[in-house]
């Protein structure tokens, strides 16, 4: 299911094809980040190194020489450390960058001083994410400098810097074949994990408690890791858009809003499903969950290459505006109310966002001032809600402190799209159904 070493290989020579004549691109790697004295968070690759390279290390530099003779793929690396790795682990060192990961040419990250000036002298243009990491901003710009002061004795130093997000985020934007098998993989783990989630929920049970069922559902299932912080918010805390605090009790009556994918293979699933925590849905949360599910339903159903990136969004707030009104949690006319954007207060987000190696992941959403055009590869969340705050004293009482989300993974096919999400309940009665069964053998 990973990806190949000519996939990474292909990458790399479609971003080169892409980079003005004459050009040199730096992307530096992830560094180790202190979680706490001498303790480490899990390391986590940079998602453009990783794209370009497999290479999971930190404290490494990729760089791409379009044209060089010698080799257009560098890597500097760390050494090979037999102590170092007694206690930390294995290191490829730069031979085993060369033989595994295809660097046509790779040195130790120590000598990169020494060795990369020479690498970008001569080259006109510099392609570099300038100013998302600020260490590395100040040693590229010394590496420059060291260049421009020997500019007497023939040295010639670059003279554009250009930003390599543009080029390389719009190359992530479109999945290929098995890029899509592993998020379709990300996708049916994640499924069983909230389906596992359902099943275990009881009202007296701790959120943490089914935040710790989807995980062990991760693991179990080679996915060590979420994809982002999983959101398991019962009762009010399901109108707590980002709520992660996942400590409260679940109490009898109330709908628990699961937010959770795994990330697998460096890429990410995202699904969020709500359900009533004794099984069954009361009139209020009945009728505003199918809101909800109409809304996304809606949403989809316009996904396919030609549409636009807002289509599914503006279906949602349709769908959910109109339901609102029916409901008498809106009043006024239709149209009027879109236009006034009446329904922020129950529906404050967007329906989506594009998904891949980082959840919410890169790509522009408009081109030239329009919003972008879906094609065949692209991958987007489908996410509509309704959360009824708490306090909002604007309607009756029985509906506030109701908080619903539904959300799946949905791949932009040649003639439509594809939900990659799809194994997780989500109309009502395959929900009370589940959960009855899981009540039933428990």
């Amino acid at each position: 299911m990973s990806i190949s070493k000519q996939e990474f290989a292909r990458r790399r020579k479609n971003l080169m094809a892409l980079l003005e004549p004459g050009s040199i691109a730096i992307v530096p790697s992830a560094s180790l980040q202190t979680r706490s004295r001498d303790s480490e968070y899990p390391f986590r690759q940079d998602s453009d190194f990783f794209y370009l390279s497999g290479f999971s290390e930190p404290d490494a530099v990729l760089v791409l020489l379009p044209g060089r003779e010698q080799g257009e793929y560098i890597m500097f690396c760390r050494e090979r450390d037999p102590a170092m790795e007694l206690w930390n682990g294995y290191r490829a060192g730069p031979e085993g960058v060369c033989q595994q990961f295809g660097a046509d040419d790779a040195f130790p990250i120590n000598d990169i001083d020494e060795i990369l000036p020479g690498l970008i002298e001569g080259r006109q243009r510099v392609y570099y994410a300038m100013g998302r990491h600020a260490e590395f901003d100040r040693q590229v710009m010394h590496w420059v400098n060291v260049i421009r002061s020997k500019v007497r004795s023939g040295a010639e130093p670059p003279g554009e810097f250009l930003d390599l997000d543009h080029l390389l985020h719009d190359m992530r934007l479109y999945k290929s074949a098995a890029e899509l098998r592993i998020m379709r993989r990300a996708g049916e783990i994640s499924a069983a994990a909230h389906c596992r989630a359902m099943r275990h929920c009881r009202p007296g049970v701790y959120e943490y408690q089914l935040e710790a069922e989807i995980h062990h559902e991760f693991a179990m299932a080679g996915a060590r890791f979420p994809a982002y912080s999983s959101i398991v918010g019962s009762g009010k805390n399901g109108c707590i858009l980002h709520y992660v605090e996942n400590d409260s009790a679940i109490r009898d009556g109330d709908l628990v809003l699961i937010d959770a994918g795994c990330e697998l293979e460096g890429y990410a699933a995202d699904i969020t499903r709500t359900f009533p925590a004794n099984g069954r849905f009361s009139d209020e949360q009945r009728a505003l969950y199918n809101i909800v599910l109409a809304a996304q339903q809606a949403a989809i159903a316009v996904i396919r290459p030609g549409n636009h990136w807002n289509q599914p969004h503006e279906e949602t707030v349709r769908v959910i505006t109109q339901g609102l009104l029916e409901l008498g949690l809106l009043s006024g006319e239709l149209e009027a109310l879109i236009t006034a954007e009446a329904y922020k207060p129950f529906y404050m987000h967007r329906a989506g966002h594009w998904l891949g190696m980082d959840v919410h992941d890169v790509g522009d959403y408009k081109v030239g001032g329009e919003w972008r055009v879906l094609e065949e590869g692209m991958v987007m969340t489908v996410e509509p809600g309704i959360y009824v705050a708490p306090d909002n004293d604007n309607v009756p009482a029985r509906w506030r402190g109701i908080g619903i989300r539904i959300e799946d993974d949905v791949a932009v096919t040649k003639d439509g799209c594809e939900v990659l999400t799809a194994d997780v309940p989500k109309s009502i009665d395959e929900v009370e159904a589940l959960m009855a069964e899981a009540h039933r053998v428990g």
